[in-house]
C-alpha cells in the first residue's frame, strides 16, 4: 500500500489530500489536507472567504477539485456531482436548508427522492410514517408529517433537514452554519440535534463563525485561512480565545 493510500481498517470515514480549486486565476483551496473519523465531529472555521465553503462543495459534488485525491472508507472515490456525494452517504444541510417552505414535513423529507407505485403516485402513508419516525429519532416531536415548514421555528427546520439527511442512511453530515440567525433556545435544540448524530455513530461537518458553538460538540478543529489549512487542533489542546486570536492572525497574514 503507498503512503497516499487509507487503511481500510482504521475508522477514517473522508482523507482529503492535496486538495486545489481554482476559480479563473483565483486559486481558493491550496494543497489542502482534510479528514474526519467515523463518528466524529469536526468543527471547520475560519473568516469569510478562507475556503470552508468550497471545500464542504467539493466534499458534496457541487465542486470539482483540479488536483488532489478523496479517499472514502479506505478506497479511492471520484465526486463529480451531488449524487456521487449522496451515493457514498454525504448528506449536505446548507445554511437555507434546502426546504421548500409551502410544502409539508414529510414531502420535505423525502424531495426529490419520493417512493412512489407503479402509477408514479405517492406513497404518501409510506412518507408520513417513516417521517415521522425520522423525526422522532432526532429527538423532535412535531404533530404531524402535514404541517408546513413555513410554520416551524427556525431550529425546528433545521431539525427537519437533519433528520431527512438522517433517514436516508447518511454517514456524514455537512452542516453549514446550522446556528445561524436562531435564537438561544433554537441553537440549544441544534446542537441537540448533533449530538444525537453522534451518538447514532454518524460523522459530522460543523462550520460556523461562531466558536461557542463548536466547543460545545466539536471533537477537533480545522482552521482555514486564504484557502490554506491553518491549523487542525484536538478541542482539548485549544479554548476559544486561542482559537480567535488563530483566525485573526491567518485573515491579517
Amino acid at each position: 500500500m503507498s503512503s497516499n493510500e487509507s487503511n481500510p481498517n482504521t475508522k477514517e470515514l473522508l482523507k482529503m489530500t492535496g486538495i486545489h480549486k481554482y476559480f479563473g486565476k483565483v486559486h481558493s483551496l491550496i494543497n489542502v489536507d482534510f479528514k474526519i473519523d467515523e463518528g466524529e465531529n469536526v468543527g471547520l472555521v475560519g473568516d469569510n472567504g478562507a475556503g470552508k465553503s468550497t471545500l464542504i462543495k467539493v466534499i458534496s459534488g457541487y465542486h470539482r477539485a483540479e488536483k488532489g485525491k478523496i479517499y472514502f472508507k479506505g478506497k479511492e472515490v471520484k465526486i463529480s456531482s451531488p449524487k456521487d456525494s449522496r451515493a457514498l452517504g454525504i448528506e449536505t444541510v446548507y445554511q437555507d436548508q434546502a426546504l421548500a417552505p409551502d410544502l409539508s414535513i414529510s414531502r420535505n423529507i423525502f424531495m426529490g427522492r419520493e417512493p412512489v407505485v407503479a402509477l408514479g403516485f405517492l406513497k404518501k402513508k409510506v412518507m408520513d410514517e417513516e417521517s415521522m419516525d425520522a423525526l422522532k429519532n432526532m429527538g423532535l416531536y412535531l404533530k404531524s408529517p402535514n404541517i408546513t415548514i413555513s410554520t416551524l421555528s427556525g431550529g425546528e427546520r433545521q431539525g427537519v433537514a437533519i433528520a431527512r439527511a438522517l433517514h436516508f442512511k447518511a454517514k456524514l453530515v455537512i452542516l453549514d452554519e446550522p446556528t445561524a440567525s436562531l435564537s438561544v433556545k433554537e441553537v440549544r435544540e441544534v446542537l441537540e440535534f448533533v449530538n444525537q448524530l453522534k451518538r447514532k455513530g454518524i460523522a459530522v461537518i460543523f462550520i460556523t463563525h461562531n466558536l461557542h458553538h463548536i466547543f460545545s460538540i466539536a471533537d477537533r478543529i480545522v482552521v482555514l485561512s486564504h484557502g490554506e489549512k491553518l491549523a487542525d487542533i484536538k478541542k482539548k489542546d485549544t479554548n476559544v480565545d486561542d482559537l480567535s486570536e488563530l483566525i485573526i492572525r491567518g485573515t491579517i497574514g
